[in-house]
């Protein structure tokens, strides 16, 4: 039961709002991406500047992704209520007061919990992005900023939490769990083309039918004879990602998209997409990135996998990101391959997330003489 409640509201649509806005909430918000350009004042408008401004603000933007923005937004008011509570402006930007921000981000004087390393350099670089949106520029190696962060680094810094790898033999575990209604269809896909494409979460919820379905795509599917070819949008830019067809039909990754496009009816649109209560029909409306992240927790603990960890720890060891080290940590083939897949810049990115591999398949002391 405790399960059922954790995750009975799976398929909450990403319009709801996360939490209630404080009174001072629109005053800390400041103009998003793109609302502060505009003509240079000695310049008249006109209907085809004006119009050219609105086309300039629509592509700011798209400059990054939904989920950044809103992280930066939050970076801006989080930031500005402190500057309100120290008795300080937030702007212009002052190095001095941003240390001291950091300085209490890394050993809070509020009984707050410490931020991480990570955290805080995100938070950093919010605050950058947000001074910019306002025509100011954050210099961030002046000293006020730079040895703060450098001191943080140097004494809270750990290495990196790494999300527990889902191999295959966990995959195929975790779809027994699910039946055969349409839900169930779509949540197997998902999980199969996840993992066996090496995606982000966000990579899975962007995907449309055809190309340029949506505007809110980020890539399509052509499903072939010996597989599917995706296109995608992805963080490094365009790429194309290759998926085979698997050993068997219960395995494979395209044959669980084509029985979710099939029994679902869909031939437009984005692939995945909420199902009606009834769970008889999609509704046209994509799915949300946070349900690949809830699918498979879920799963997990109902195929009892890390059975052994109270289910709180387990939940925390799995996340969207499970897949792509799964596929890194599972696929037996050249490293080369496995890089391309994920689309990593270089070999060390991939290595990361490989968290099963031969660490001394080369030795090197060996190789040296001893």
């Amino acid at each position: 039961m405790k399960q059922e409640r954790q995750f009975k509201n799976t398929e909450r649509s990403s319009s709801e709002p996360a939490n209630t806005s404080s009174p001072n909430e629109d005053d800390e918000k400041g103009p998003s991406a793109g609302e502060a350009l505009g003509l240079p004042t000695f310049v008249a408008g006109s209907g085809t500047l004006d119009r050219l401004v609105e086309t300039a603000r629509d592509y700011a933007k798209q400059a990054a992704s939904e989920n950044t923005l809103k992280a930066y937004a939050k970076d801006w008011a989080h930031f500005t209520r402190w500057c309100r509570m120290k008795g300080a402006e937030s702007m212009p930007p002052s190095p001095e007061m941003i240390g001291l921000y950091l300085a209490d981000l890394a050993a809070p004087t509020n009984g707050s919990p410490a931020l991480s390393v990570s955290t805080i350099d995100r938070r950093l670089s919010g605050l950058a992005w947000n001074y910019a949106q306002r025509g100011f520029t954050l210099d961030r190696k002046n000293r006020h900023i730079a040895t703060v962060l450098a001191g943080i680094k140097r004494k809270h810094a750990r290495p990196p939490v790494q999300k527990e790898d889902i191999l295959a033999e966990d995959i195929l575990d975790m779809i027994a769990t699910l039946g055969f209604g349409l839900r169930d269809l779509r949540d197997r896909a998902i999980l199969l083309i996840g993992h066996a494409g090496g995606l982000r979460r966000s990579e899975i919820v962007s995907l449309d039918v055809h190309k340029d379905d949506t505007p809110g795509s980020d890539g399509w599917i052509e499903v072939e004879e010996k597989g599917a070819l995706l296109t995608l949008n992805a963080k490094t830019g365009w790429r194309e990602v290759e998926i085979g067809r698997g050993s068997s039909d219960q395995s494979c990754p395209i044959h669980a998209l084509q029985q979710w496009l099939h029994f679902s009816k869909l031939d437009f649109g984005p692939v995945f997409q909420r199902v009606t209560r009834d769970d008889r029909a999609a509704t046209g409306a994509r799915l949300s990135d946070k349900h690949v992240a809830r699918l498979i927790k879920r799963t997990v603990l109902d195929a009892g996998i890390r059975g052994d960890l109270p289910e709180a720890e387990c939940l925390a060891l799995f996340s969207g990101h499970s897949l792509r080290a799964g596929l890194a940590s599972s696929a037996e083939v050249d490293e080369r391959y496995v890089q391309k897949q994920l689309g990593h810049a270089s070999a060390e990115m991939t290595r990361r997330y490989q968290r099963r591999r031969d660490r001394f398949r080369v030795n090197l002391t060996k190789a040296a003489g001893l």
